[in-house]
């Protein structure tokens, strides 16, 4: 085991430092024309027009020129007229420089876009340029209904007032427009939460029925109207209406998310620190105690700190489940003094899982910028002082920054980001193969299909013209580079121990946890770790040290050119896939799969999870697309022969085909019941499970889940299939193709949110590299023998098409795509990588426009003038010598997934295939049945 060290003060300090932020209130900023129009001076104040003047001489302002000399390079001495001076030579000659400065360490910001006039502002997603995720909007309510009203009165004059039913017509179409864009913002992706500025307008004394609030409404409902023709005002700030807005708006969350234990998106607040037209005595947040309880599945997050009722802010985030507070705005509008003791005061009773970062930042970056530098400097000498005091550990000090800072807003907005703080790897300054030769021996069942010149028997062959060598630099293309994060490696990592004691708090009867990884190969290879060993792991940091050489053996340990018996990986548990066993386990256990750490604690590009977290986060962070994926496990059901002259196994069942449920299936439904009961105890969602064509053959289809986490229960899901059929004496085979007549796949549905560029994703990018992504996705000689024309496996044509299961690419429907040239012999991690690959490639290309057609037919009916109409031109590789020979020609994909990666691959692919091709065909068939 290797310990890192224990977290102290100055790693504390790093995080406080460094660690991104999700900004959960943030508002736009002004187009660069109008910069002028907004005084420096009102960054740190509320005050207006006269009262702007005695500014100046507050600690909030002091403090904040000071700090603004820092971030403008100007001398310690500059006066303010000097420090605007030098800013306007940065507006003028570099303002880019200026906005990069000011979003530093900023993830992600939620934009309420509903601050002032569109055509003042920079739209939402300009900002996205400064951030490492996308933005999300908040949606003003007050807004959306002054905007409607504004549509909705157009032409409109003193004469149409005086008509018996306009009032009433006027009423009923505001709120359903009203009701329609609320609705239409709870299914919007980029809409992350909603707000109301009602504190503003008539305070927080809301009236908790909403019957009774829609009764009065009337009359002051036609007085606003009046008001609107008249005087073409459409702020809205009669208590009635702005009363009916909220409770609405309340009422759609809660319809919309019926399930009392699932949250609605956030409703946003103004409390306390406001501008100068607040009724302060009713900005009170506890004014708000009655609609809070009325609506307890939306989650009331309560704005700028609620000051000066902190503490009555952070009473209610305390005692209900759905109430969070926001300690944003009085950086830097408060002294250093006034913001500690507000932090103070939201500590007093306030959990640290209900307290949210933000900046009130708006028009000017440099509010970005102070918040940010305040807030950091504060908080950090408040946490050093627990500390010190012994109140909090640094650990726990580190834990609480990183929820404030990132995790709350993660979670409570549902962003599904990541804090990107670790270095996911090092890449070397020249990327290079490890080996010479290809995979397969000349003398294998597929060498009949191997491109010309292609010399599988000799090591030092290379495996084409253009491949490099060991020791020959590849220039890079000009395709797919890796992202621009994550930032260089800073700290250790540190387990989510909160994580770790509610899995045991509720499963408590744990002891033995099994640390898994899976290696090159495909092979599940695990520590057995005591529960009370993996207790101290967890508490201490510590990680699991195996050799270098383990990650470059074969199934049966055999060596391969990649092994390295010097160095060391460290195995890391990643708790996000921490579950228990099925209960037929030895003993109450857990299972959890891991990373592979380099001795900085910093993840590698060796390491298939990393590999993957990296391509997510590409998607997510700079395309603004989200995954979900789901697969089906195809397996059959094998009884071993106990008499030598019999073949090692038969099927479980042979009156069988597919969906259907003889007798002889039938005494099979205790078995497969288990397996659906024991994942579904285990947390794994099984949809529905039926007989596959083959005998013996079913197949179990998974719910779908964000991509990672994805392929982490389809891994712990067949441990379980696998467990539990040899409880039953009985082995449970993803091999392709265990019998003549039987092709077992591992079909992977893949989804992306937004849909919209599905076609640049799939067709554009998968597609045009599936011949090179085979050599993960089909791994084996015999994957081939599965793949054929007519037979629902996929075809051998590189084609898509809608609801076509004779094409490798079948889309189910806009947005969601089945992938079938995929079997079980596959390791998912590599094989969905590539295809993530493939696809930013596409979506890097910016082509919309392609040649490949959705072909509504089987494309080996057609001829080949037929398929030249579909675009079809390609076949898919005939075996995986073919596979590899594209994959190493396909520039792109292979700089995507690490040159490095690919050597060693395919080196130790050339090794098993060695291996094997010394067996029998039936010894290799029981080889691989016995291990797949």
């Amino acid at each position: 085991m290797e310990a890192p060290p224990k977290p102290t003060v100055d790693s504390l300090r790093h995080v406080v430092n460094n660690f991104p932020i999700i900004d959960n209130h943030a508002h736009n900023i002004i187009q660069p024309a109008l910069v002028d129009t907004i005084p420096l001076e009102s960054i740190t104040t509320e005050a207006q027009g006269r009262a702007m003047r005695d500014a100046f001489k507050s600690l909030p302002h002091l403090r904040a020129a000071r700090q603004l000399r820092r971030l403008y390079e100007c001398p310690d001495d500059a006066n303010w007229e000097e420090l605007l001076a030098q800013r306007e030579e940065w507006l003028r000659t570099d303002p880019e420089r200026l906005n990069q400065q000011c979003f530093q360490g900023v993830h992600a910001l939620l934009i309420d876009d509903g601050l002032s006039n569109p055509d003042k502002v920079l739209p939402y997603h300009w900002h996205n340029r400064y951030t490492k995720a996308p933005s999300k909007r908040i949606v003003r309510i007050e807004t959306v209904a002054e905007r409607l009203m504004e549509s909705l009165l157009v032409g409109v004059t003193d004469d149409d007032l005086d008509a018996a039913t306009f009032f009433t017509d006027t009423w009923v179409t505001l709120t359903e427009e009203f009701e329609k864009e609320i609705q239409e913002a709870i299914l919007d992706p980029e809409v992350a939460g909603f707000k109301t500025v009602i504190c503003y307008r008539t305070g927080l004394d809301i009236e908790p029925d909403y019957e009774r609030a829609a009764r009065d409404v009337g009359h002051p409902f036609e007085r606003y109207v009046e008001r609107c023709v008249r005087k073409k005002k459409y702020r809205i700030e009669r208590k009635a209406l702005n009363d009916y807005l909220v409770l609405r708006t309340l009422e759609i969350l809660s319809e919309e998310t019926p399930r009392l234990d699932v949250m609605s998106k956030p409703l946003q607040l103004h409390t306390g620190l406001g501008d100068k037209d607040i009724d302060l005595l009713k900005s009170n947040p506890g004014c708000l105690q009655p609609v809070i309880e009325n609506y307890t599945n939306v989650p009331f997050v309560l704005l700028h700190s609620a000051y000066p009722y902190t503490r009555e802010a952070g009473y209610l985030a305390t005692v209900y489940k759905n109430v969070y507070l926001d300690i944003g705005e009085v950086f830097p509008m408060v002294s250093r003094d006034g913001q500690k003791a507000i932090l103070r005061q939201a500590l007093e009773i306030t959990p640290g899982s209900k307290l949210l970062y933000s900046s009130d930042g708006h028009y000017l970056p440099e509010t970005y910028w102070l918040a940010n530098v305040q807030f950091r400097e504060v908080w950090l000498d408040l946490l050093i002082e627990y500390v010190e005091k012994e109140d909090v550990t640094p650990h726990q000090a580190i834990a609480m920054t990183k929820d404030i800072l990132f995790n709350n807003s993660n979670i409570l907005y549902n962003l599904q980001y990541e804090a990107v703080f670790n270095d996911l790897f090092v890449p070397p300054k020249t990327l290079t193969y490890n080996i010479k030769s290809p995979v397969e021996s000349s003398t294998s069942p597929n060498a009949a299909s191997m491109p010309p010149g292609l010399n599988l028997q000799q090591h030092a062959s290379p495996l084409a013209p253009p491949y490099p060598s060991s020791t020959a630099p590849r220039t890079p293309s000009e395709g797919y580079q890796p992202p621009p994060f994550p930032p260089p490696p800073t700290e250790p990592q540190v387990y989510d121990t909160q994580l770790y004691d509610t899995f045991m708090q509720q499963n408590p009867e744990v002891k033995l946890v099994y640390v898994q990884w899976l290696d090159y190969m495909s092979t599940i290879r695990a520590r057995m770790v005591p529960i009370k060993e993996f207790d101290r792991m967890m508490r201490s940091g510590s990680r699991i040290g195996i050799s270098q050489g383990n990650t470059g053996t074969l199934q049966n340990d055999g060596s391969t050119p990649v092994m390295n018996p010097i160095g060391q990986i460290y195995v890391e548990p990643d708790l996000r896939s921490l579950r228990r066993t099925h209960h037929r386990d030895a003993i109450p256990s857990a299972t959890v799969l891991s990373f592979w750490r380099d001795e900085r604690g910093n993840r590698i590009r060796e390491c298939p999870r990393a590999n993957m977290e990296l391509l997510i986060n590409d998607l997510q962070y700079n395309r603004g697309i989200k995954l979900l994926c789901g697969f089906e496990i195809e397996v059959t059901f094998l009884r071993r022969s106990d008499a030598p002259q019999d073949e090692a196994f038969t099927p479980l069942t042979r009156t069988h085909a597919w969906g259907t449920m003889s007798p002889e299936q039938w005494l099979q439904i205790p078995l497969l019941a288990e397996i659906a009961t024991s994942l579904s105890d285990i947390g794994i969602e099984v949809q529905q499970f039926h007989s596959e064509s083959g005998q013996g053959q079913y197949e179990f289809v998974l719910a779908p889940q964000p991509l990672l986490a994805s392929v982490d229960s389809l891994i712990q899901a067949r441990q379980v299939v696998a467990q539990i059929a040899a409880f039953h004496g009985l082995r449970a085979t993803l091999h392709p193709k265990p019998f003549p007549g039987i092709g077992t796949a591992a079909h992977a549905h893949i989804s992306l949110d937004p849909p919209d560029k599905d076609l640049q994703f799939f067709v554009g990018g998968v597609l045009k590299h599936l011949p090179a992504i085979c050599a993960f996705t089909l791994p084996e000689v015999v994957s081939y023998d599965r793949v054929a024309d007519d037979s629902w496996t996929g075809g051998t044509w590189v084609a898509w098409g809608t609801q076509n299961r004779e094409v490798p690419l079948r889309r189910v429907s806009g947005g969601r795509w089945e992938i079938r040239c995929l079997d079980g012999f596959a390791n998912m991690y590599f094989a969905i990588n590539a295809i993530l690959a493939g696809g930013i490639l596409g979506l890097k290309s910016n082509v919309v426009d392609f040649p490949q057609r959705d072909v509504r037919i089987n494309p080996s009916s057609l001829d080949e003038e037929g398929r030249a109409t579909y675009g079809i031109t390609q076949k898919l590789p005939v075996g995986f010598a073919e596979a590899a020979f594209a994959l190493v020609h396909d520039d792109d994909l292979v700089e995507s997934l690490g040159q490095e990666f690919v050597g060693d691959y395919l080196a130790m692919k050339k090794s098993e295939h060695e291996m094997l091709s010394k067996m029998s065909d039936e010894e290799r068939r029981v080889w691989l049945i016995e291990r797949y």
